[in-house]
């Protein structure tokens, strides 16, 4: 799934490319990537106005839309990507999941893998290119379930909200609820980046140990977001069988934690 770099990305785009620009239609029959909305919800909303800004919340992106109009929300899913046409139509920005690069050309997609569709009076569209149809087009998303943005947190509510519990600390990093944007492979990041067991209970950790997860974590978002997502991580390509650690030449190590496949360095993460 796209984690929190990849989204920030994609929102950059949409902020840079897709704000101020007056819907003419809207392509929202896709009654799965659009649900609960029944085709023609989201147009009827949308049309004839424009997005004003671009905002994110952990893996959550939405935009604001003008008149006081609902805001939209966009999730990638495990691997969707946005697609802005500039005024004319002609050239693509494309952002999302762990890939960005060109419009796939035809005869390399179905016409129906682009879930959503705004239609921009320029001549211009912001689409949603989604295979795998896991993402997610609603009306006012509901965020209150979400912690804060794990970028954005700071120095003593981090504390507060990690650093108690018995939970492994890669499954603290994890909950959502916690912290927002964490996925999978940023967590292993930060854990090595930080010299930190996955396994080592949360509650454990001391307030200067807490403040430097707290820094490593900004580190690597803002290298992931600098370099293309998180799989640009220094350790990301030695999670692998036979892998040694980057650092010190140690063999990397794999088990489940918090649910999730989790790597980590046998000497300096044991």
């Amino acid at each position: 799934m796209p984690e929190l770099p990849e989204v920030e990305s994609a929102r950059k785009v949409i902020e840079e490319s897709g704000l101020d620009r007056r819907i003419a239609d809207v392509d929202d029959r896709d009654t799965y990537e659009c649900r609960p909305h029944a085709p023609g919800d989201l147009r009827k909303a949308l049309v004839g106005r424009t997005l004003t800004a671009a905002h994110r919340r952990g893996k959550s992106m939405w935009c604001d839309s003008s008149e006081d109009g609902p805001s939209l929300g966009i999730h990638l899913g495990m691997s969707g990507r946005i697609f802005i046409s500039p005024p004319g139509g002609d050239g693509d920005v494309v952002v999302g999941g762990d890939y960005a690069g060109p419009r796939p050309q035809p005869g390399q997609v179905k016409e129906e893998w682009y879930r959503f569709t705004l239609d921009f009076e320029d001549g211009g569209q912001l689409r949603l290119f989604d295979k795998r149809r896991l993402g997610r087009v609603r009306l006012d998303p509901d965020l209150d379930a979400l912690g804060p943005d794990a970028g954005e947190i700071g120095r003593d509510e981090f504390r507060e909200r990690v650093g108690r519990g018995t939970a492994p600390l890669k499954a603290r990093l994890l909950d959502q609820s916690v912290l927002a944007g964490i996925g999978n492979l940023l967590a292993d990041e930060v854990l090595w980046r930080s010299r930190m067991s996955p396994r080592r209970p949360a509650g454990e950790l001391r307030s200067e140990e807490l403040d430097e997860l707290r820094r490593e974590l900004r580190a690597g978002i803002r290298h992931a977001v600098k370099h293309g997502g998180v799989h640009t991580g220094e350790v990301i390509p030695h999670r692998t069988n036979g892998g040694h650690c980057p650092r010190c030449g140690a063999e990397m190590v794999r088990a489940t934690v918090g649910g999730r496949t989790t790597w980590w360095c046998s000497a300096e993460q044991a």
